[in-house]
């Protein structure tokens, strides 16, 4: 007996408290649009911001109160804008596209000339604040990797002091353009042919100096 009744006494604690805690949780239980797992659903679920928000549920959460529109998800391209906008009960949009990350800069090691030998922190948000960091030409590719740390999905690497996309692997989140401190990273099309490789803003002729 002596161990019995202190068991039925935790027992019914126990039981009286789970009873309180299954009310507690109807009462205050928040209700959400069942829309808002549908949209989930058919997002590609990267979590990569690329749509403005901080992440698939942020975003089909947004969509729902009509803060967001359904195009928004750069990375599920024209498929999942369509998918959304049937659960969303609105037009599809036509012209949402494919995008890919692409660096507006051709200066590697071969074509630019330095200033001086960076040896501080290796990230380019560092190095730019040391006069934009050790390439002569303002506007070149640092090349220490800021947006190869910052890419979700392994889609950029350095060669030759500049840093280069693998389109294949590129989602179009575009968390690489708010990474470069120089703003050398487009989004553009995915089946885009051409580009400029430079985004200096000087004359021709003061480029060639660099």
């Amino acid at each position: 007996m002596e161990i019995l009744i202190p068991f039925l006494w935790f027992a019914l604690l126990g039981g009286i408290l789970g009873l309180l805690l299954a009310i507690a949780s109807k009462l205050f239980a928040v209700k959400v649009d069942e829309r808002v797992p549908q949209i989930i659903e058919r997002l590609p679920g990267a979590n990569c911001g690329g749509c403005g928000y901080a992440g698939c549920s942020a975003y089909a959460d947004a969509v729902v109160k009509g803060e967001a529109t359904v195009s928004c998800c750069t990375v599920g391209g024209g498929e999942t804008a369509t998918a959304i906008a049937e659960i969303m009960g609105v037009e599809a949009p036509t012209n949402v596209v494919r995008l890919r990350a692409q660096v507006m800069c051709s200066g590697t090691r071969e074509f630019t000339k330095k200033k001086y030998a960076y040896e501080g922190i290796f990230d380019c948000n560092a190095a730019a604040r040391i006069g934009g960091g050790d390439k002569l030409c303002p506007n070149g590719c640092i090349g220490l990797g800021s947006c190869v740390d910052a890419c979700p999905c392994g889609a950029i690497k350095v060669v030759d002091g500049v840093a280069v996309v693998d389109y294949m692997l590129c989602i179009g989140c575009g968390v690489c353009t708010t990474a470069c401190p120089k703003n050398l990273i487009r989004l553009i099309p995915f089946a885009s042919r051409h580009w400029v490789g430079c985004m200096s803003v000087d004359k021709g002729a003061t480029v060639r100096s660099y």
